[in-house]
């Protein structure tokens, strides 16, 4: 090896071996590797020699600078490894063994409410199923007899993806998946398909006393043979009668939905104002808290279950309202707004 080279190479490596900053370190990469450093200084006398010695002179370079760089790099993680562990150590002990302090908070509103819903469902038969918040234009609509340019979909200023998907904008967006899971069982051994899907959906629209671009839902499907709406009025009376510990007033009117033939609003009457009229009822009397009806029969031929055999009803509870009604909340929008003051007063009554 070139003398010169060797020099700078037992130069640079005694010099990194002592640093002990990462700032130390910056400096002697550019020392040695900037435009104007030691080993780029190397290159730049090459001129001088012949064409031969610059092949082994610029091989020998390059193998320094690779050599530099790799412990500059070495050097680096070392240090940063080092400023970690005395960050931990500088913390204060905490003792993971101390008990905790139960009244440091208290669950949401929404997740006290879901939870006794799915423990009142989960007693009548029915599975708790989870699906993501993200799903596709095929989920969330065409499965549901929604297809494309379809005018159902005006009613949903839904919010796209720039991959294509969607936030969804109703629990509705699970059934296909959940009538493809359970099929199998209703078909082979006759085990009616009973399931909910709580979650979280999204619709970008003007927020108000009663309306939230960001709300909760529980979808609910039944699907076995000679179901009719009768059962999902039972089913529904019943839910609410257990949430509420007393007989709620509800009404059926007829609805839209692409996914339900025939398709109803079940509204309850309105627990804040105790039906005279009020923001979060719209001065009706009456909160519209579920969209339902019997399952379209292109929905179920879409997810594998044969309509002239299979009759189901759907419903997509409003969680959110239902915690409105429950704890009295007037406004929708302080659900989601994070103020402690107004939801720390909620506390599990199971």
């Amino acid at each position: 090896m070139n003398q010169q080279i060797a020099t700078l190479q037992q130069e640079a490596l005694e010099q990194l071996s002592e640093a002990v900053e990462l700032s130390e370190l910056e400096n002697l990469r550019v020392a040695y590797l900037g435009k104007k450093g030691s080993i780029t200084a190397l290159l730049k006398g090459m001129k001088d020699l012949s064409h031969e010695e610059r092949k082994t002179f610029g091989a020998e370079v390059n193998e320094l600078k690779e050599l530099v760089t790799q412990e500059i790099e070495k050097k680096t993680a070392e240090l940063k490894e080092a400023e970690i562990k005395k960050e931990i150590a500088s913390m204060p002990l905490i003792d993971v063994t101390a008990p905790m302090n139960a009244e440091s908070g208290s669950y949401h509103p929404i997740t006290l409410v879901q939870r006794q819903c799915e423990t009142i469902f989960k007693s009548m038969g029915f599975n708790v199923e989870d699906y993501s918040e993200v799903v596709t234009d095929y989920e969330c609509f065409e499965s549901l007899n929604i297809p494309k340019h379809h005018p159902a979909r005006d009613m949903q200023d839904t919010y796209y993806l720039e991959n294509g998907q969607l936030l969804k904008s109703q629990t509705s967006a699970a059934q296909n998946a959940i009538l493809k899971k359970y099929g199998k069982e209703l078909i082979e051994n006759g085990r009616p398909i009973k399931a909910i899907f709580p979650g979280r959906c999204f619709r970008n629209e003007a927020t108000d006393a009663c309306h939230e671009n960001t709300f909760f839902q529980m979808e609910g499907v039944m699907v076995d043979k000679d179901i009719s709406i009768s059962n999902l009025i039972f089913f529904m009376k019943t839910m609410l009668s257990e949430v509420f510990r007393k007989d709620i007033k509800v009404r059926l009117r007829p609805g839209f939905f692409p996914f339900v033939e025939p398709g109803f609003e079940l509204d309850i009457s309105c627990l804040i104002c105790g039906g005279e009229g009020c923001p979060s009822c719209k001065h009706s009397g009456w909160l519209e808290l579920c969209p339902c009806g019997m399952i379209h029969p292109n929905v179920l031929s879409e997810g594998g279950i044969d309509p002239e055999k299979y009759t189901g009803f759907a419903f997509g509870l409003g969680l959110t309202r239902l915690a409105m009604m429950k704890y009295g909340v007037k406004d929708i929008r302080d659900l989601n707004s994070g103020k402690l003051k107004a939801l720390s007063q909620f506390t599990d009554d199971e």
